[in-house]
């Protein structure tokens, strides 16, 4: 059974809010250890407490409103639920509910919080802008620091001086 988990939250019919998912895709074409289970967690909700139990380290991918520029990746090591922005993204049962939920039953691992800025939610819109599609790369390495429990090497500006040249191909 898989001891480190990796959980993309996200709504994929709008637009950069299903980053989360996303990544598990763009994951998923990588090679990762046996013990590592990549998991679309899809809009979040209860039902993902059991996910969450036994797993260490916990590496969550969400979309985030912090006023960042678009595909900045960030790397948070929230403790409580008070430590995860408090809208964080539009789903119905938000991750700081389950992190609430999780501390109550004692289930919640150490957690490490890949955030991508988003600037708007697209309803009904199923694929990613060019900006946060491109910082998937960043987001796959700042995974594999958070399993590797480093800090993660990749700063904002270095997420958006990846996502430049790409962003130059689309114009």
């Amino acid at each position: 059974m898989a001891r480190r988990l990796v959980l993309g939250i996200g709504n994929v019919l709008m637009g950069d809010e299903g980053v989360g998912v996303h990544a598990i895709e763009y994951l998923q074409r990588e090679s990762w250890p046996a013990d590592v289970e990549l998991v679309d967690g899809g809009t979040g909700g209860f039902h993902l407490l059991d996910y969450l139990s036994a797993k260490e380290p916990l590496v969550m991918i969400d979309a985030t409103f912090d006023g960042k520029p678009v595909g900045t990746v960030t790397t948070l090591r929230p403790k409580y639920a008070r430590d995860f922005p408090r809208a964080l993204s539009a789903h119905d049962i938000g991750l700081r509910d389950l992190v609430e939920a999780a501390q109550l039953t004692g289930a919640l691992p150490d957690v490490h919080l890949i955030a991508v800025s988003i600037g708007i939610i697209r309803p009904m819109e199923m694929v990613l802008s060019p900006m946060v599609e491109a910082a998937l790369p960043a987001v796959a390495l700042a995974v594999r620091a958070a399993l590797a429990d480093q800090v993660p090497l990749l700063t904002p500006t270095m997420a958006m001086a990846a996502v430049a040249p790409a962003e130059a191909g689309h114009a």
